[in-house]
């Protein structure tokens, strides 16, 4: 798959919450070949404080040549990114690993915590536009308040899939888990279901996908130095006891390859 290197104009800039950010970039080599559940790794500044690269899931892709990704600000690099201004340009490089495996055969449950619902829009959009029945296809949206799941929630309804949203604290949707809703469904046997959050979240989710026989992608999150598998950085351990690569191998995966802590 073909990776580009661009400097994308930021044609939007979102304050969405205190702390989260979305821009929307002008980036169309990377749209031509951008799959929902990869990533794009960007320098934030003009210098080279910080030395590193950042990676950042892609939220959007769109035909008229636009990405978008959305983040928290809570470090020096995201916090370079979110005093950006409108018509400034980014490095951007992308888009990489490895994505979600859409089965437009099978209802679709999609499961984002935290930051982990960034890539579901993108994800969202491609199921929606695939002209099957969306009857039993469900989105399941959680954060920690209601600044990090209510800015997204009409970006998501306009897809037409039922959604559900919970808050730590109560202050959107119900007062809980993602995890906990999911475990409430009643969900067909052949769901697909596709995870982006927390590690014991993805835990979670992985478990109760295995006791009832339902295939389970998940896009893990990790430190990234290179985005491209030469720094080795990105480890984590596979089922088989063996080693990948989240940048090359993942970020998604099928939850039955990775090796889970308990």
């Amino acid at each position: 798959m073909s990776q580009h290197q661009e400097k994308a104009r930021i044609i939007r800039f979102e304050q969405l919450s205190e702390h989260n950010v979305r821009l929307t970039l002008e980036s169309p080599l990377i749209v031509e070949t951008a799959e929902p559940g990869q990533f794009v790794m960007i320098r934030a500044g003009g210098s080279q404080d910080p030395l590193l690269r950042r990676p950042f899931s892609l939220h959007q892709s769109s035909s008229n040549g636009q990405i978008q990704i959305y983040f928290k600000n809570v470090g020096r690099g995201t916090d370079i990114l979110a005093r950006c201004k409108v018509d400034e340009t980014l490095d951007v490089f992308g888009p990489l690993g490895r994505g979600f495996q859409v089965d437009k055969d099978k209802p679709a449950c999609l499961v984002g915590g935290g930051l982990g619902i960034a890539p579901m829009l993108f994800l969202a959009k491609k199921i929606s536009s695939l002209g099957k029945n969306h009857s039993r296809d469900l989105i399941i949206l959680g954060g920690r308040t209601r600044g990090d799941v209510e800015p997204l929630v009409e970006d998501f309804k306009q897809f037409g899939l039922a959604l559900h949203c919970a808050t730590d604290d109560g202050s959107y949707g119900i007062k809980g888990f993602v995890t906990e809703i999911l475990q409430s469904e009643q969900l067909a046997a052949n769901t697909q279901v596709y995870g982006c959050g927390p590690d014991n979240m993805l835990e979670v989710m992985h478990r109760f996908c295995s006791e009832r026989q339902i295939d389970c992608q998940v896009s893990v999150e990790s430190v990234m130095a290179c985005g491209m598998g030469a720094c080795l950085g990105c480890n984590i351990e596979a089922a088989n006891k063996d080693y990948v690569h989240v940048c090359i191998d993942g970020p998604v995966f099928n939850s039955e390859d990775l090796a889970w802590n308990s």
